[in-house]
């Protein structure tokens, strides 16, 4: 099987514009998480999020995207910094041999609102021709591909919050098949919209305090929005052009619980075959892993099930972190998000704080890093993603 390399990311977040800015937010651990004017305006129980601000400025290349959905807006950019970062200039490459894989859990939700409000007061003349280019779920992976001159293979991925994971397992199928060199990934999602946002109160999932993943107060996470993009080749396509070499995908475990369609299973037995598929596929043994990135949404229950997962099949206790408590829940585009900030761990030797958490729930076995960054080689480091619906994705890198 041939290896894969990530070669370029990029980043869209509340905390920032680009990778760099994100990255310090999350090193520092520092929430993003702001009252939302909107929210507040609709009345809604919950009124704190992790909004991208000026996403409607966001400079995005090339120009001629006036139409485009935030969720669009946000895609392009940090897919634009992450082939900077890979060196790779799309006008010199052979498209036929390049992918693009999305993840996603809505789709343009902000021009379908638009939409909608337009069709009830003024009725269907009123309604633009733009509505469905924008909001159909699959049009963030067609515009990427129409604006890279991409003719390969291109897939959108919907499996709810594992959607940004699921989408760099799928494109790394794509490359060990030979199906393509190169492939775009990007997670992204821009629903804090005040429709979702009760949807999520509802169910009793949101905080309107704070997000502190792991933490014995915690009660709900902090919605939030961005885009995560990485560059996925095959070993020898980077040697040949001597790219970057950020890190090693090295393996990928998914299954799905079949137990709830929101809730996750307390024992987590499904998604331990997951992690331990991810393992069998690097070769690699549960001792081996000496960092995780967590989903940590900061969640009751959903923290309690990975921190049963983690000391399960990791009985030496690594390190473990969740940038939802700096980021918010960013909904499909977190593994995505979560994947390109584990790069960078592996890259400073850092496993990041845990912002939020400053009482560690002592009925969690895990070794939960707080307040300071820590600071240690990684030779191979997890992160995981779980969904609404069961699905449960899990990734494995180590340094390049």
């Amino acid at each position: 099987m041939s290896g894969v390399l990530v070669t370029g990311l990029g980043l869209v977040t509340a905390a920032g514009p680009d990778a760099d800015s994100t990255w310090a937010a999350v090193l520092a651990g520092r929430s993003a998480a702001r009252p939302d004017p909107t929210l507040a305006l609709a009345g809604l129980p919950v009124t704190l999020s992790c909004r991208v601000e000026g996403a409607d400025e966001l400079p995005v290349r090339p120009r001629g995207v006036r139409h485009l959905d935030p969720a669009a807006r946000m895609a392009l950019t940090a897919v634009g910094e992450a082939l900077d970062r890979a060196k790779l200039d799309p006008a010199e490459w052979d498209g036929s041999r390049v992918a693009v894989v999305t993840g996603s859990s809505m789709g343009g939700e902000q021009t379908r609102q638009t939409a909608a409000e337009r069709f009830a007061s003024g009725g269907a003349s009123s309604v633009s021709a733009y509505f469905l280019t924008g909001f159909l779920p699959n049009m963030v992976c067609a515009t990427i591909a129409l604006h890279l001159g991409v003719t390969g293979p291109t897939l959108p991925v919907m499996t709810a919050c594992a959607a940004g994971s699921s989408a760099l397992g799928a494109a790394r199928q794509l490359l060990t098949s030979g199906q393509c060199d190169i492939a775009v990934v990007c997670g992204v999602d821009a629903s804090v919209l005040p429709l979702y946002v009760a949807g999520f109160a509802q169910l009793g999932a949101l905080s309107d305090r704070r997000s502190c993943p792991f933490d014995a107060d915690r009660d709900g996470f902090v919605i939030g929005e961005g885009a995560g993009a990485l560059v996925l080749e095959r070993a020898e396509h980077a040697a040949a052009r001597s790219a970057p070499r950020l890190a090693s995908f090295v393996g990928y475990g998914t299954s799905t619980d079949a137990h709830h369609l929101v809730a996750p299973h307390p024992e987590a037995r499904v998604a331990e075959r997951a992690v331990r598929a991810a393992l069998a596929e690097a070769g690699a043994a549960p001792g081996d892993v000496d960092h995780i990135n967590a989903h940590g949404t900061s969640t009751p229950r959903g923290d309690a099930m990975e921190a049963t997962l983690f000391a399960r099949v990791f009985p030496h206790r690594p390190p473990v972190t969740s940038a939802k408590g700096a980021l918010g829940h960013t909904l499909g585009a977190a593994g995505a998000i979560e994947a390109a900030l584990t790069v960078l761990a592996l890259r400073d030797d850092v496993v990041p704080p845990t912002a939020g958490l400053t009482a560690p729930d002592p009925a969690l076995d895990i070794d939960a890093v707080a307040g300071t960054a820590r600071q240690q080689p990684t030779s191979l480091a997890l992160s995981t993603s779980f969904g609404f619906g069961g699905h449960n994705s899990v990734i494995l890198l180590a340094p390049a």
